[in-house]
């Protein structure tokens, strides 16, 4: 029993680090340059200005902006919720038409996405875009071939943005775990023997649960980032509450917080308020809530914004948005 107090406070000590690096974690949506942001240098010069011309000559044949960016790490957050910020920073597409496409390479954690907004959702389809993914960039990425791989991967968007590709009609291959793990009695049971006494498990309770539910209702309440922020308080959740509720307690919670995220996102998303804040923040890059102010950058505080929107040499985005339609992949 005695080992539990330092056990515990360890593990709270751990619990704040990471709550404290994950609110400087974010990276920031760099400055749209062109129609290629090569920020991790991974293409020639070549290849850069033959992706340009192309991508303009789509563009003025079609008016859907297609913008490549490469960046050398996401530090920490996941690629699909960096995409949507970078999107809605960058306003890709033509306002009212939402007709953008992103293509984001981080080379770092070796994952890839091609954001796909409103308007292209039914021509570019998510099945398309990991398609795309799997069977035109993967391969050379793997083989270090980045040249090759944006440009089989833009060629691809382009030529079925513009109807020159058939739709797919298969179902891509989902990757999944069917592997699960089980406690034997005897363990659990000696494990929730050794629990701290009630008197500490009260106050490690409304230590722990205070922090990571204060992170959980932002997350339910926060447009844009409140996907990443379920996805990082997965392991939170799974662990922490073991100290109090021993793992069977902590595993039914647990399964109650994987299930009631989401459902209460959806709920609350279609709240009138949770609307007007979502319009505001993509109009002004702020919004309040409950007296919380939300940052373009989707989390409470400055340290997520970005003046990024802003672009040079003659290019910006025409206003669009994007929907979180498109895939994801890695090499």
């Amino acid at each position: 029993m005695s080992s539990w107090p330092r056990r515990a406070w360890l593990g709270t000590a751990f619990l704040l680090l990471v709550v404290a690096a994950f609110t400087a974690s974010a990276s920031d949506v760099p400055y749209l340059t062109g129609r290629v942001v090569d920020n991790a240098e991974l293409l020639s010069p070549e290849t850069r200005r033959a992706l340009e011309e192309k991508l303009a000559a789509h563009e003025r044949a079609t008016t859907n902006q297609v913008v490549v960016l490469t960046l050398e790490s996401l530090d920490g957050e996941s690629i699909e919720d960096f995409a949507v910020r970078v999107f809605e920073q960058w306003k890709l597409g033509q306002a009212g038409r939402d007709n953008g496409v992103l293509v984001i390479i981080a080379p770092a954690e070796r994952r890839m996405r091609i954001e796909v907004g409103y308007g292209l959702e039914g021509t570019l389809t998510d099945l398309q875009a990991a398609r795309i993914i799997r069977d035109r960039m993967t391969p050379p990425f793997r083989d270090g071939r980045y040249d090759d791989g944006v440009t089989d991967g833009v060629d691809a968007i382009v030529a079925t943005l513009e109807g020159q590709l058939p739709a797919e009609t298969t179902t891509a291959p989902v990757e999944s775990s069917a592997g699960r793990s089980a406690f034997d009695d005897a363990e659990i049971n000696a494990f929730e023997g050794d629990l701290p006494p009630w008197p500490m498990r009260i106050l490690l309770g409304a230590f722990i649960f205070g922090i990571i539910g204060l992170f959980t209702i932002i997350g339910v309440l926060t447009p844009g980032a409140g996907w990443f922020l379920y996805l990082f308080l997965i392991p939170f959740w799974a662990m922490f509450p073991i100290v109090v509720l021993g793992v069977r307690g902590a595993l039914v919670l647990f399964v109650v917080y994987l299930i009631g995220f989401p459902i209460a996102k959806v709920i609350v998303s279609r709240q009138e308020w949770h609307r007007k804040a979502k319009a505001e923040l993509r109009k002004t890059g702020s919004a309040t809530i409950g007296g919380m102010v939300i940052t373009s950058g989707g989390g409470g505080g400055g340290s997520w914004s970005s003046g990024s929107s802003r672009s040079s040499g003659g290019f910006s985005g025409g206003g669009g948005s994007s929907g979180g339609g498109g895939a994801s992949g890695s090499w």
